[in-house]
C-alpha cells in the first residue's frame, strides 16, 4: 500500500516521484487534455470529411481514384497507431511519445496549409480549362499528408490512455469516475469533428481552401499550448516490463515446446508466483480462464526437463489470451469500419448530385451533413451516460449498465439499419433518374440531400455504441502493460476498414465496369449502380453481426486481483456479471 495521501496504483510524476492523490489527476487534468483532442479531431475531420472534394476539385483526379486515396491516407492515420503504442509501451512512455509525435503532426498540418495556398503548389486554371497536376505538386501535397499520418500515430493511441491513467483503478471514487471517462472523451473529440462538418468544409468551398486548413493547424498549436500548461498535474504511469510484447512470442513458443506433456487437472498446479510477489512489485496478477487451454502448457511446471528457462506464470499465458481474444472480435468490427468509411467518401460524392439548396444564394455542402453523425452523437452521449446506464445498472448490476460487447451489439445492429435505409435512399435516387431523364454527371437530382440525413443520424447514434464501446473495450481487456497497445486494436480496426474499403471500391469498380459495361461505381454517378454497392454492403454486414454474436458468445472477460487493504486482496472481474460477452 502506497504511504497516504498518494496514489495507490504508482504513478508517478514527470520526475519520477510519488504524486498526491488530491492534487493530480483525475477529471481537473483531463480537462487539458480533451482540449487538446477536440481541436485535434477538428484538424483531422476537416481535412478528412472534405478531401474527396478536395482532390477532385483542386488536383482533378477521378472519383474512384480520390475515393482510394481517401481510403488509404485514412487507413494509413489509423495503422501507425500501433508503431505509437509500442515505442510508448516499451521505450519512451505515453507523455514522450506524445510530445515528439505531436511536434510531427504540427508540421504536417502546416505543410498541407501551404499545399492549399500556394499558387505554385496547385494546377491552374484558365477560362475552365486546368492545367495537369504536375508530379512536384502531388508529391509535396502526399507527403504533407501522409506526415500528418505518422504524427497521428504516435498522438492517437497514447492521448487518450494517458487521459484513462488520469484515474487510480484502486481507488474506489475515481475508478467510478473512470467509468464514464470514454464517454466524455468521445464527446470532446466530437465537439471537434462537428466544428470541422459545419465550419471548416464550408470555409473550404466558399472561403479558400488554405483558410480552411489554416485555422485547424492553429487551433492545434494553441491546444498543445494548453496541454503542456497541465504537466504539473499529470499522473505517470511506470512501466514495470521491459519489453510487455515480448510475452506474445514466448508463451506461444513455450507451449508448443510442451505439446506433448500432458496439462494438470487443476490449473492450480500451474506456474504462478505468489500473489504477494505481484502486491510488492505493483502488478496486477491475471487469473486462469478456460479460454485457449492450448496456451496453458507454457506454464506446465518443469515442463521444459533440463531447459534452464522457467516456465512461463499464468498471468503471462492469460495476457497472451487476452490478446488473442481481442483479436478475435477485432477482425469482427472490420466489416463496421468499412461502413463508416462510406460517410467521408461516397456519401460525400452522392450528396452532390442531390439538390443542396437552402435558399437562393446558399447551398449547404455535401460534407457537412456529416455533421449530423456528430449532433446526433452528441446527443446521445450525455443521454446514453445520464439515463441508459443508470436505467440499466438498476436491472443487471453493472456499473456499466450493460456488458462492453452487449453495448457493441447494440451499435452493429443499429449500422446494419443505416446501411439498409442508405441503400433504400439510393434506390429512391436511381429511380428519380430514370423518371427525369437525368444521365449527365453535373446535373441536380430534383431530391433534397436531406434524403440522406437518416443514414447519417444513425450512424451517429451507433457510433456512441460500437466506437466508444471498442476503445472502452481494447483498454479494459488489454494486458496491464500494454494498454497503449490495447488501444490500437480500435485504430488499426478503423484503419483496416479503410483499406478494405479501398479494396473493395477498386475491386467492384473492375469487375462490373470491364467489357465498356455500366459499373457499379463510376465518375458519373447519375449513370451507375451505387445502390448495388449499397446492397452488397449491407449482406456482408448482416453476415458480419452473426460472427460479432457468435465471437462474443466466447469471449471471456478478464479476471484480475488487486490490493484492497494491507494484507488483503480481492478479486476483480472486468465483466463483472458474466463471463460470456453477450449474455447477462
Amino acid at each position: 500500500m502506497e504511504a497516504k495521501g498518494f496514489t495507490q496504483d504508482g504513478t508517478v510524476d514527470l520526475q519520477g516521484r510519488p504524486v498526491l492523490s488530491s492534487k493530480t489527476g483525475k477529471w481537473k487534468a483531463c480537462a487539458f487534455l480533451v482540449g487538446y483532442e477536440a481541436f485535434e479531431r477538428m484538424a483531422f475531420y476537416g481535412i478528412q470529411s472534405n478531401l474527396v472534394n478536395y482532390l477532385t476539385s483542386q488536383l482533378h483526379e477521378d472519383t474512384v481514384s480520390s475515393v482510394r486515396n481517401v481510403n488509404n491516407w485514412s487507413g494509413v492515420v489509423w495503422i501507425t497507431p500501433l508503431l505509437g503504442a509500442y515505442i510508448a509501451d516499451t521505450y519512451i512512455g505515453r507523455f514522450w511519445t506524445f510530445t515528439l509525435s505531436s511536434l510531427i503532426y504540427v508540421m504536417g498540418m502546416i505543410l498541407l496549409t501551404m499545399a492549399a495556398s500556394l499558387k505554385f503548389m496547385k494546377p491552374t486554371c484558365t477560362n475552365g480549362i486546368c492545367s495537369k497536376t504536375s508530379t512536384s505538386q502531388i508529391a509535396f501535397f502526399y507527403s504533407s499528408l501522409y506526415i500528418i499520418a505518422i504524427g497521428a500515430g504516435g498522438t492517437k493511441p497514447n492521448i487518450s490512455t494517458f487521459g484513462a491513467d488520469q484515474f487510480d483503478d484502486f481507488n474506489p471514487y475515481e475508478k467510478n469516475l473512470k467509468v464514464s471517462f470514454f464517454n466524455w472523451w468521445m464527446f470532446s473529440s466530437f465537439i471537434g469533428a462537428l466544428c470541422a462538418t459545419l465550419g471548416l468544409v464550408y470555409i473550404q468551398e466558399n472561403l479558400g481552401w488554405g483558410l480552411g486548413y489554416g485555422i485547424p493547424t492553429a487551433g492545434l498549436l494553441f491546444s498543445l499550448v494548453i496541454f503542456y500548461i497541465g504537466s504539473p498535474i499529470y499522473r505517470h504511469k511506470i512501466r514495470k516490463t521491459k519489453s510487455p510484447a515480448r510475452d506474445l512470442i514466448r508463451v506461444p513458443i513455450a507451449a508448443f515446446r510442451n505439446r506433448k506433456i500432458q496439462l494438470p487437472d487443476n490449473p492450480s498446479e500451474l506456474h504462478e508466483f505468489d500473489t504477494q510477489d505481484y502486491i510488492r512489485s505493483g502488478k496486477r496478477q491475471v487469473l486462469h480462464s478456460p479460454a485457449f487451454r492450448c496456451l496453458d502448457k507454457a506454464a506446465i511446471k518443469h515442463g521444459n526437463g533440463g531447459d534452464s528457462k522457467p516456465p512461463c506464470t499464468v498471468t503471462q499465458v492469460e495476457g497472451t489470451k487476452l490478446v488473442l481474444g481481442m483479436a478475435l472480435i477485432w477482425l469482427v468490427t472490420l466489416i463496421p469500419s468499412t461502413i463508416w468509411a462510406q460517410i467521408n467518401t461516397l456519401f460525400v460524392k452522392q450528396g452532390t448530385t442531390l439538390d443542396r439548396s437552402l435558399s437562393p444564394s446558399f447551398r449547404i455542402p455535401a460534407a457537412s451533413l456529416g455533421s449530423f453523425v456528430t449532433l446526433s452523437m452528441l446527443l446521445s452521449v450525455p443521454m446514453y451516460d445520464r439515463y441508459f446506464v443508470p436505467f440499466m445498472r438498476r436491472r443487471t448490476g453493472n456499473p456499466r449498465g450493460i456488458t462492453m460487447l452487449q453495448r457493441l451489439g447494440v451499435g452493429f445492429v443499429i449500422q446494419v439499419m443505416a446501411i439498409a435505409i442508405a441503400y433504400a435512399v439510393e434506390v429512391r435516387r436511381m429511380h428519380v433518374i430514370r423518371v427525369q431523364h437525368i444521365s449527365g454527371p453535373k446535373q441536380i437530382v430534383p431530391m433534397s440531400i436531406f434524403w440522406l440525413l437518416p443514414q447519417y443520424v444513425l450512424l451517429g447514434v451507433a457510433d456512441v455504441f460500437n466506437a466508444i464501446g471498442l476503445l472502452e473495450f481494447f483498454y479494459d481487456q488489454s494486458p496491464e502493460d500494454m494498454q497503449s497497445l490495447g488501444t490500437t486494436f480500435f485504430t488499426s480496426g478503423i484503419g483496416v476498414g479503410n483499406f478494405l474499403n479501398s479494396f473493395l471500391v477498386t475491386l467492384v469498380d473492375k469487375v462490373t465496369g470491364r467489357n465498356g459495361e455500366k459499373g457499379w461505381i463510376g465518375d458519373n454517378l447519375n449513370d451507375c449502380h451505387l445502390d448495388y454497392y449499397y446492397g452488397f454492403l449491407m449482406v456482408i454486414s448482416i453476415l458480419n453481426l452473426g460472427a460479432f454474436f457468435w465471437a462474443s458468445s466466447r469471449y471471456v472477460y478478464k479476471r484480475e486481483t488487486k490490493e484492497v487493504n494491507e494484507g488483503c486482496v480481492e478479486m476483480e472481474t472486468k465483466a463483472l456479471d458474466t463471463s460470456l460477452g453477450l449474455h447477462a
